[in-house]
């Protein structure tokens, strides 16, 4: 079935109320018609980055999934250096940590294989899906907003990629070095073996928790943009907002040592305050076309 831009965007108008009398040529059936075709396009480009994790699997996870929970890992040299240039002795020198995996059932490593090219794929394919997303939603947007929409896709992924590197080289091996070394008693009857599964799991929920979270100044500047919130409004709110963020701290760190969640805090208050910044310039740019307008 062939759907045009234009059949497609009279419709959107009709649901929006700004039809101007022109009869919707789409039926809701055709319109998941066109959704499908997205969602298949999305599945397929999933598919591949997938694919091609899992034909250098073992390097990947040798070299990056495994590595934040090795000694040699580039964060802990760089802030034992960092320590040792600012004349603080070895307080950024985190303890060496060997963490050996535990596999206890048959298709352990296989199932561990599938969840790190499958996560692996959608972290990859993630500037594509939302363009995906972006080419399904345009049709309904007018001329004002796709000019507000302008270069969305690139900061939407700037934020998430910049989000899931910062979970990856800061958060993840404070959190693997915090869990290695917490330990309950002072007997030394305990091991510390942790499942492959459990391992993979809690690197993703690192970097995604930080990808999604980092999306915070492009949510400000999508809602100020069409005035459900203002900068005003931010600043009303903010010490309710930091009792958020300290939450949304503590769900994505796992471990919960206060040295991990502060890490994590302290960005999200700084993306607030980058939030408020980017809401007045905003609000100021849409005063000033108002009265343009006028």
């Amino acid at each position: 079935m062939s759907v045009t831009a234009s059949e497609r965007k009279s419709f959107f108008k009709k649901i929006r109320g700004k039809d101007d009398g022109e009869k919707a040529e789409m039926s809701f059936i055709d319109h998941l018609e066109v959704l499908r075709w997205h969602i298949v396009r999305s599945a397929i480009a999933l598919v591949v980055a997938a694919i091609g994790i899992f034909i250098f699997i073992d390097w990947i996870f040798d070299n990056i999934i495994y590595a934040p929970a090795r000694q040699d890992f580039i964060t802990y040299s760089a802030l034992c250096n960092l320590g040792h240039k600012l004349h603080l002795g070895d307080v950024l020198c985190m303890p060496a940590v060997k963490i050996p995996l535990l596999i206890n059932t048959i298709s352990g490593s296989f199932t561990s294989a599938i969840n790190i090219c499958f996560m692996g794929g959608l972290i990859i394919a993630f500037p594509y899906l939302f363009w995906e997303l972006w080419r399904f939603i345009k049709p309904a947007l007018s001329p004002k907003e796709l000019k507000y929409a302008s270069g969305s896709i690139g900061w939407v992924s700037l934020c998430f990629f910049t989000g899931g590197a910062f979970g990856y080289f800061l958060l993840a091996p404070f959190t693997f070095n915090f869990l290695a070394t917490f330990k309950i008693g002072n007997l030394g009857t305990q091991t510390y073996l942790p499942s492959l599964e459990d391992y993979i799991d809690t690197l993703v929920n690192i970097i995604l928790g930080c990808g999604i979270a980092f999306e915070l100044p492009v949510l400000a500047y999508v809602l100020s943009k069409i005035g459900l919130i203002t900068p005003k409004y931010l600043k009303t709110y903010r010490k309710y907002a930091y009792v958020v963020i300290l939450i949304v701290a503590a769900v994505i760190t796992p471990s919960p040592d206060w040295t991990s969640q502060t890490i994590v805090a302290v960005p999200l208050i700084f993306l607030y305050e980058i939030s408020i910044f980017i809401s007045a310039k905003v609000v100021k740019q849409r005063e000033l076309e108002e009265k343009q307008w006028d």
